[in-house]
C-alpha cells in the first residue's frame, strides 16, 4: 500500500496565518516588527510535510493539477540508471591511480568503500519504499523528517554539485570524443583545442572556450525533453555497452595476470588502503539517482529498493574485477597516472583494448551526464511544486510528460559553465552535496522511525524526546568530523579513539532512549546503528575534503538561507493545513 502525503501548515498565528481551518491572513513586511518577521521566518522554516497514517490503493499514486509524469521505468531501467550514474570513465582511471599508493590492496579499498555505500544505500532504499509516489529524493525525505529550511539547504548543496559536476563531465566527454575521432587519420592533430581538447584560454585563463561540450549537453537535453522513454532507451544502450566493455576488459586482462604482482598485497600498510577507501568512495556516488525516479517507476514501492541495492552491487563487482586485473597485469609501481588501464594493456601488446577503453569511457561519461541532467530536472520539479522555486519549474509538458522548463534550465546552466570556464579547477569543492545528502538521509531514516510522529506531533513529551534524539545525531556527526580532522592532521590514535567512543555512546543512547516503529515496505536493518555508522563515516569523509569545500558549504548555506528568507518562506506550501494530496497513477501514453 502506498502512503498518502499531507502537507501541514504550522505557522504561528502572530506570523500571519492561522492553524487548522481558515485561510492565511495577509502579511505585510512593512507593517510588522522585526520580532514578528523573525517569528514568521522561524515558523515557516520549521514547516514539514506530514506522512499520514492512511494509505490509498496501489492504483492511486499521484496527480496534482494534471502535471503528471509518465510511469515507464521498469526494474531493469532503474538498475541501469543507477549503474549509468555511478560508473563513468573513472573506472578506467581511478582504479589505477589509487593503486599506485595502495598497491594491490586497492581491492580492499574498493570493498571498504563499497560496504560503506551499501549502508547508505540501505537508508535510501527504505525511504524510497516509504515515499514511492513523488520526486524529490533527499530533499523530500528531509522536508518530511526535519523541516522546510533544512530541505532547501540540502537541495542547494546537492544542486551545486550537480551543476558543476555536469559541466566537468561534459568537458571530459568532449575530450574523449575528440580522442576517439583522432583515431581516424583525417582528424588526427587537425582538431583545435577550442573544439574539445581542454579549451582555448582567454583573459589569463579566466575564460576557457570549449565548443563541443555545450553541443553535447544540448543534444542530451533534447533527448531528455522528448520523454523518459527516449532518454531511458539511450541510457540502456550506453550503459549496456559500457558494462560489456568493462567485462571484456576484465576477461581479457585475466589471462595476462601474473599473481606475483599481488605480492606484497599492501606495500604501504593498512593506512594507505584506508586513505584509498576515502578516495574511491566517490566512485560509487550515483545510486541515489534511482530515488529521484520514483514518479516514473511502474512499481516504485517494490522496484526502487531493489534497483538502488542492485545497481550498487553491480558497480562493486565491476570495480573489484578491474582492480584485480590492473594490479595483476602490471606491478603497481609501474602504473601510469593519466590512463593506467589503457597503458597496462598496451604494455602487453593489446593496443586494441585501449581503443575499446576509450569507447567505453565515452559511453560511461554519456550515461553519467545523462542521468545527472535527469536528476537535476526532477529536483527542480519537486521544489517548483512546493513553491520554494517559481512555478515555472513545476510545469510538465502535456504530451512528453517531462518537466521541460526545468530540463532546459538545467541544460542552459551546464552549457554556460562547460562552454566558458575550466570547471575542472572547481573539482576540489565537489562531493560536499553528496556527503551532506547521504548524511541527512541516514538521519531521516532514524527520525521517521521514532514512534509515533504523526499521532504525537503536539505532545510536549514527544517533542522533547525528538529534540534529544536530534542532539545525539548531531553528536555523532560532530565526532565523525573530529575523527576526520584528527586523521587528516596525523593526530595520535588516542584522539581518534576518543571521538569513536563518544559516537558509540551517542548511538547507544539513541537506541535505548527512543521507541522505533517498523515502517511499511523495505526496512533498513539495524536502525539506528546502521544510519549512525553512515553519518559518522560520511562526515569523516567530509573532513577529508579540501578546506575550500568547507568554505563553499558555509557560503552556499548562507546564500540559500537568504533566498529562502526573501522568496521561499512567502511562496512555499500554499495548501491549507487539512488538505490531503493523493497521488494517482500517471496517465500512460497511447500505445504504451
Amino acid at each position: 500500500m502506498l502512503p498518502v502525503y499531507k502537507r501541514r501548515r504550522t505557522e504561528n498565528i502572530q506570523a500571519g496565518s492561522v492553524m487548522g481551518e481558515g485561510k492565511p491572513t495577509a502579511y505585510s513586511p512593512s507593517s510588522s516588527s522585526s520580532s514578528s518577521y523573525i517569528s514568521r521566518f522561524c515558523s515557516s522554516a520549521l514547516r514539514t510535510k506530514t506522512l499520514a497514517s492512511s494509505s490509498p490503493s496501489d492504483s492511486s499514486i499521484r496527480t496534482l493539477s494534471g502535471d503528471a509524469l509518465v510511469r515507464r521505468l521498469g526494474l531493469f531501467d532503474l538498475i541501469l540508471i543507477g549503474v549509468g550514474a555511478s560508473i563513468g570513465a573513472g573506472i578506467f582511471v581511478v582504479t589505477g591511480t589509487v593503486a599506485r599508493d595502495a598497491g594491490p590492496g586497492v581491492t580492499i579499498s574498493f570493498i571498504l568503500a563499497g560496504a560503506s555505500c551499501v549502508l547508505n544505500a540501505l537508508c535510501y532504499a527504505e525511504l524510497a519504499s516509504r515515499f514511492p509516489a513523488v520526486v524529490g529524493g533527499a530533499y523530500l525525505y528531509t522536508y518530511t523528517a526535519f523541516n522546510e529550511l533544512t530541505a532547501f539547504l540540502v537541495f542547494a548543496q546537492l544542486m551545486l554539485d550537480y551543476h558543476i559536476g555536469a559541466a566537468s563531465i561534459a568537458r571530459s566527454l568532449a575530450s574523449y570524443v575528440v580522442a576517439v575521432l583522432e583515431l581516424f587519420p583525417f582528424f588526427k592533430e587537425n582538431i583545435p583545442s577550442w573544439i574539445g581538447h581542454g579549451g582555448e584560454e582567454f583573459l589569463g585563463g579566466a575564460l576557457s572556450i570549449n565548443i563541443l561540450a555545450p553541443i553535447l549537453l544540448v543534444l542530451l537535453t533534447i533527448i531528455l525533453c522528448r520523454g523518459v522513454g527516449e532518454s531511458s532507451a539511450v541510457n540502456c544502450f550506453m550503459t549496456v555497452t559500457k558494462v560489456v566493455i568493462v567485462l571484456f576488459v576484465i576477461i581479457v586482462g585475466a589471462f595476462k595476470v601474473d599473481v606475483s604482482n599481488w605480492s606484497p598485497f599492501a606495500p604501504n600498510g593498512f593506512e594507505a588502503i584506508l586513505t584509498g577507501a576515502t578516495v574511491v568512495f566517490f566512485a560509487y556516488v550515483g545510486f541515489d539517482a534511482v530515488a529521484n525516479s520514483a514518479e516514473e517507476s511502474k512499481r516504485p514501492q517494490r522496484d526502487l529498493p531493489i534497483a538502488i541495492m542492485g545497481s550498487l552491487l553491480v558497480c562493486v563487482v565491476l570495480y573489484i574485477g578491474v582492480c584485480l586485473v590492473i594490479t595483476g597485469m602490471v606491478p603497481y609501481k609501474l602504473l601510469g597516472e593519466d590512463a593506467p588501464l589503457a597503458e597496462a594493456f598496451t604494455s602487453k601488446g593489446l593496443k586494441y583494448v585501449s581503443i575499446l577503453i576509450s569507447i567505453g569511457a565515452v559511453a560511461g561519461l554519456t550515461t553519467t551526464l545523462l542521468v545527472g541532467l535527469y536528476v537535476q530536472s526532477r529536483l527542480y520539479l519537486g521544489l517548483g511544486r512546493d513553491g520554494l522555486l517559481p512555478s515555472l519549474f513545476a510545469r510538465v509538458h502535456p504530451k512528453a510528460h517531462t518537466p521541460v522548463h526545468s530540463q532546459i534550465w538545467v541544460g542552459i546552466v551546464a552549457s554556460i559553465l562547460a562552454g566558458l570556464f575550466n570547471i575542472h579547477a572547481l573539482s576540489h569543492i565537489l562531493s560536499v552535496g553528496s556527503l551532506t545528502g547521504y548524511s541527512v538521509v541516514a538521519a531521516c531514516v532514524v527520525t521517521l522511525r521514532w514512534n509515533d510522529k504523526t499521532a504525537s506531533q503536539v505532545s510536549t513529551r514527544w517533542t522533547s524526546t525528538w529534540q534529544e534524539g536530534v542532539i545525539y545525531l548531531l553528536i555523532i556527526a560532530g565526532c565523525g568530523f573530529s575523527a576526520g580532522l584528527f586523521y587528516r592532521v596525523g593526530a595520535s590514535f588516542f584522539c581518534l579513539l576518543v571521538a569513536a567512543v563518544i559516537a558509540v555512546l551517542a548511538s547507544i543512547a539513541l537506541y535505548s532512549r527512543q521507541v522505533y516503529m517498523n515502517p511499511p515496505g523495505f526496512s533498513c536493518p539495524g536502525v539506528p546503528i546502521v544510519p549512525a555508522v553512515c553519518i559518522f563515516f560520511n562526515i569523516f569523509l567530509f573532513a577529508q575534503l579540501h578546506y575550500e569545500a568547507w568554505v563553499r558549504f558555509v557560503i552556499l548555506s548562507l546564500i540559500s538561507i537568504g533566498i529562502y528568507a526573501f522568496y521561499g518562506q512567502y511562496h512555499a506550501d500554499p495548501l491549507s493545513s487539512n488538505e490531503t494530496i493523493i497521488y494517482h497513477r500517471a496517465p500512460i501514453e497511447e500505445g504504451q
